[in-house]
């Protein structure tokens, strides 16, 4: 018998379980304090090593868990539900750069890569540049062969996890003249002579979470590193990208449920003429409107997970779930931050920073405009 999308598996809620039991236990206690540092604890990296949120759809042979993309997005909602920097932590990690080499690397790559980022190594995404944002395709960085070798020249900026990352999975065009066509999708490694670490972004929101350039100066770079084949790199950016967003979704949905939890929670409490200011009808509205919204949120989040692993054509729900997925945290977070009234608006207590947190989700991994031409092409190809 079919399930509803919410029903989860007897795997996928002990999952789910464990997960939120880890984020409560240990994400939720220093989530105000990282976000303040605008880094993360260092104690934290090891540890979702060691819970397995790093290598969701990694085979066992390389260290992974060989489990599906629907539990990536559920290991995104709840890690986010308690800090969302650390959601997008892992969600890099899983839905963009080991989605990518798992699909489009060759089997010794496969290894090599996978193996590292199982056991240890963070992983990060490097396409925009400055003058390449939704317009990712304008890229300026350069590929150049060199007998067995790649030689990279170029800077990417905006990078998530750049500053904790071992392994960057870097778009480089290899054929200017060929325009988008000659971008090539290559592993790049921290070590590799000429790569570097270049300015960290001061944040609004997600503060904790490194956003920086990355500065390619001639890096050499083996044949063997190349994600795919040469000049399909655009392919395996819009491809990866689609899947992307669906973990954005859910970190949006993660956002959301906190922001909600904190809601019902401060508003049982809050006193207001002789009676806690959840019994006013205004404020059960506003929270029915809330959980109602949540609730049709993660209904497409989970039914756009539920098709790409069933191998079904996905990228309408994706781009419609991303879309609604981050209005409404950004919706739900301000609200929370009104029923807190006045204390909402201090550091606190934790809505001001979910509220910060959740603006990026129209941002980033596509703008709401995009998704929506996403869309609209969709509808009118009969999509």
């Amino acid at each position: 018998m079919n399930q509803p999308l919410t029903v989860l598996a007897e795997e996928e809620e002990l999952f789910r379980k464990t997960v939120r039991e880890f984020a409560d236990r240990e994400l939720t206690p220093r989530a105000a304090r990282m976000d303040a540092q605008a880094h993360y604890d260092p104690e934290i990296l090891p540890m979702l090593f060691d819970l397995g949120v790093m290598a969701i759809e990694t085979p066992e042979k390389w260290g992974g868990s060989d489990a599906s993309f629907f539990m990536s997005v559920l290991a995104v909602e709840e890690v986010s539900r308690a800090d969302a920097s650390v959601g997008v932590l892992v969600d890099v990690q899983n839905t963009l750069v080991a989605n990518a080499i798992l699909r489009y690397a060759g089997t010794e790559l496969q290894e090599r890569a996978l193996s590292k980022m199982a056991s240890g190594t963070v992983a990060s995404y490097a396409l925009s540049e400055a003058g390449s944002g939704s317009d990712a395709f304008a890229l300026k960085t350069r590929a150049v062969r060199d007998g067995s070798d790649w030689v990279l020249t170029g800077r990417k900026l905006w990078i998530t996890n750049a500053a904790e990352a071992g392994l960057f999975l870097v778009m480089a065009n290899a054929d200017p003249d060929a325009g988008y066509r000659g971008i090539t999708s290559f592993i790049v490694e921290r070590d590799m002579p000429g790569f570097a670490i270049g300015k960290k972004e001061d944040k609004l929101g997600i503060r904790a979470s490194s956003t920086c350039e990355l500065v390619l100066d001639s890096v050499r770079v083996p044949a063997a590193n190349v994600v795919g084949e040469v000049g399909r790199g655009y392919k395996i950016a819009i491809e990866t990208l689609n899947e992307g967003r669906i973990g954005i979704g859910a970190q949006m949905i993660g956002i959301a449920q906190g922001a909600l939890e904190d809601a019902l929670g401060y508003t049982q409490e809050r006193q207001q003429f002789g009676k806690p200011i959840g019994e006013f009808q205004s404020v059960q509205f506003e929270l029915a409107r809330m959980a109602t919204e949540i609730e049709a949120a993660r209904l497409m989040v989970y039914n756009a997970a539920r098709l790409k692993d069933a191998g079904l054509p996905f990228l309408k729900q994706a781009a419609m779930a991303k879309l609604f997925a981050s209005e409404v945290a950004e919706r739900v977070t301000s609200m929370a931050v009104e029923l807190f009234g006045g204390v909402g608006y201090t550091r606190e207590y934790p809505v001001e920073k979910r509220y910060r947190d959740a603006k990026i989700g129209k941002i980033y991994e596509g703008t709401s405009h995009m998704q929506l031409q996403t869309i609209a092409r969709a509808i009118q190809s009969g999509g």
